[in-house]
């Protein structure tokens, strides 16, 4: 009778380990699906102090891509070398992560923009990791704007990952970072949370004086020319007014461009410029 206890026992023991070891392997693999990961570039520290709020938002791993030979000069020398290795074509060296991208489902990737798309050490970084299967997210930080382009480019770049336009913001705000990024992750269903919907922007109408003035106090400090504005789209949010003006632009060879400039007009507070969308 003993015996045939022991037995009884012992069957239920390797019962309930076995039952214990599914368990615990099954939430092992479930807490790797949708793992996210903030990967970026830095010259400034903009576009880290960017990565690490969306790393503290998400609670997610974050690792940074860093050049062999930095670029360490001033907003000129780092402009002078930029353009000397366009030309000549220079595969910038990175760094090795300090991560194994293989466990990302989901990469955030960050850059600043230069010339127009990202920056060459984020050009290098893609030439040599494909991220097929991946959810790529961009997000960038500029002097005016740039990232839907740059979107464009890692998109043809990564032609085997799901990329999708993420969050920028201009250096001169990166203080309204946090903010903003939490209104984007939680649009976008990163994170949960509750929000006020936006409204929709008004009808574009032409530009009258009061619009001008507005305009100019935005833009008329940043130190490239951004054009006169046409006409105007205009919504209140929490942050204030904000107005989505038509910008025309000619450039000193006599040619023509179309731009959409977003300014934020804060209650009692300078207006300034919040992104440039070339078209």
């Amino acid at each position: 009778m003993m015996k045939k206890i022991n037995t009884i026992i012992m069957l239920a023991t390797a019962l309930i380990f076995g039952s214990a070891c599914k368990s615990n392997k099954t939430e092992q693999t479930e807490s790797q699906e949708g793992k996210s990961l903030v990967l970026y570039y830095s010259q400034t520290g903009a576009t880290k102090a960017v990565a690490e709020e969306l790393q503290k938002q998400l609670g997610c791993d974050i690792d940074s891509i860093v050049a062999v030979n930095p670029y360490d000069g001033d907003y000129g020398q780092t402009i002078a070398r930029w353009m000397q290795e366009k030309k000549d074509s220079v595969k910038v060296e990175v760094k090795s992560l300090n991560v194994n991208l293989d466990e990302y489902d989901t990469i955030f990737l960050g850059f600043p923009i230069w010339g127009g798309t990202y920056a060459l050490p984020m050009a290098s970084f893609l030439a040599d990791n494909n991220l097929n299967g991946k959810n790529v997210v961009t997000f960038a930080t500029f002097g005016s704007g740039g990232i839907e382009k740059a979107t464009i480019d890692v998109a043809v770049a990564l032609p085997g990952a799901e990329v999708k336009e993420g969050y920028g913001v201009r250096n001169a705000r990166v203080d309204k970072a946090p903010q903003e990024i939490n209104r984007f992750l939680i649009e976008n269903g990163y994170v949960e949370g509750e929000l006020e919907a936006l409204p929709d922007f008004s009808d574009p109408t032409d530009v009258c004086d009061k619009d001008a003035v507005i305009f100019h106090a935005a833009c008329d400090n940043y130190q490239f020319p951004l054009g006169n504005p046409v006409s105007v789209a205009t919504r209140q949010t929490p942050e204030g007014a904000e107005y989505e003006f038509g910008v025309k632009s000619t450039a000193p060879d006599g040619s023509e461009s179309n731009s959409i400039i977003y300014v934020i007009a804060p209650q009692g507070q300078t207006p300034e410029f919040t992104r440039v969308v070339r078209e």
